[in-house]
């Protein structure tokens, strides 16, 4: 056995440090409510092909209690979201998502929501044929793109969210800080600087927080600013403000981070799809714009770059 040396062993600590905290934080996931579990495992057993699922007649006739109706209320607008985060998903990273995508993505915890919901989907006749699903795994096997984004309920929010947003001016924001204080545009105008999109323990959000840690140290002397909006509040995900703060901690995050609110997800595109980032120059111009995870190379490529604009 061979003494380390003191790089060696400073980076073998920082790895176990994180691995420690990310451990932690994944302890600190949402579980599934019993009102969550329970629709989910009515829509099982009563979801059949041809038949829609009627949200009223739920409301009305099933589940009637507050916590319940708040998990339809979710799961509703989740399954709308669906078909746009495919695209998406695929458009960014030329693969399929699988149901665990899915279910990251929208924090679907209960084992097979993810599932019922493209029955849902499926089932439905007024929903025209979107993709489709191996019949033994469920899994997604083939995404109608075409038909997607000709949908009127899709089109929009797809040719928002993954066209030709670079080489245009950066849309304003104004969000509230975690410290409650106005996060604005104007505190970054004239500076190069990243907006990113994402939520508490979202899996590649997990991944992209310790590059954009070491990427901010290395190049904020040069100017280089990050905001972080994070979605908590907006999805309506069960995370307090000391989760989000261990959260911080834990990826030694020193750049601004706000609350994301539907003005400035509104305003950047309906963001659906989680990280997404927007890289802007000093003249407000996007530089580079990235949906889901990317490699390190990647995103220090498109900081260079917005601070050579």
């Amino acid at each position: 056995m061979t003494a380390k040396s003191g790089s060696a062993e400073i980076g073998d600590h920082m790895t176990n440090w994180i691995g420690l905290g990310i451990i932690a934080l994944l302890l600190q996931a949402p579980q599934p409510s019993s009102a969550e579990r329970k629709i989910v495992e009515y829509l099982k057993l009563n979801v059949k092909p041809g038949r829609p699922v009627v949200i009223s007649d739920l409301y009305n006739n099933v589940f009637k209690t507050p916590e319940e109706r708040k998990v339809l209320d979710r799961l509703f607008n989740t399954f709308f979201k669906i078909p746009i985060f495919v695209v998406q998903y695929n458009e960014s990273t030329k693969k399929i998502p699988t149901l665990e995508d899915i279910s990251q993505q929208f924090q679907l915890t209960v084992p097979g929501e993810a599932d019922v919901l493209l029955r849902v989907m499926e089932a439905d006749p007024r929903v025209p044929k979107l993709l489709d699903r191996n019949p033994k795994t469920g899994e997604i096997t083939h995404i109608d793109t075409a038909r997607i984004k000709a949908n009127p309920q899709f089109s929009k929010a797809l040719d928002r969210t993954i066209n030709g947003w670079e080489g245009k001016a950066a849309p304003f924001f104004a969000m509230a800080g975690y410290d409650g204080k106005p996060v604005t545009t104007q505190q970054v105008f004239g500076q190069p600087y990243l907006i990113y999109f994402w939520f508490t323990n979202c899996p590649p959000c997990v991944r992209t927080s310790p590059l954009l840690t070491e990427l901010y140290n290395k190049y904020a002397k040069q100017g280089f600013k990050i905001v972080g909006a994070n979605a908590d509040k907006v999805l309506e995900l069960p995370y307090d403000d000391k989760v989000r703060a261990d959260y911080a901690k834990t990826y030694g995050f020193n750049f601004t981070l706000a609350h994301l609110n539907g003005e400035t997800q509104q305003a950047y595109g309906g963001i659906s799809v989680f990280p997404t980032m927007f890289f802007v120059d000093k003249k407000g111009t996007i530089v580079k714009h990235f949906v889901n995870f990317q490699e390190k190379a990647v995103l220090e490529a498109a900081v260079q770059e917005t601070l050579a604009k």
